[in-house]
């Protein structure tokens, strides 16, 4: 039994140790969908101005036209 005590606590550090892997992997997860909400954004907001130059574009043949 005097073998019990140490081998009880060692498993319980690596369960510990083990719960914190999970955590960082979590972590490292997160930060992946992060990174590809803001890759959405970006692609948004280029979609955007792409929308705007067309509009410009449509303006100034108006104007031509005219």
């Amino acid at each position: 039994t005097s073998l019990a005590l140490p081998q009880a606590r060692e498993r319980e550090r690596e369960r510990e140790r083990e719960r914190e892997r999970e955590r960082e992997r979590e972590r490292e997860r997160e930060r992946g969908r992060e990174r590809e909400r803001e890759r959405e954004r970006e692609r948004e907001r280029e979609r955007e101005r792409e929308r705007e130059r067309e509009r410009e574009r449509e303006r100034e043949r108006f104007l031509i036209k005219e």
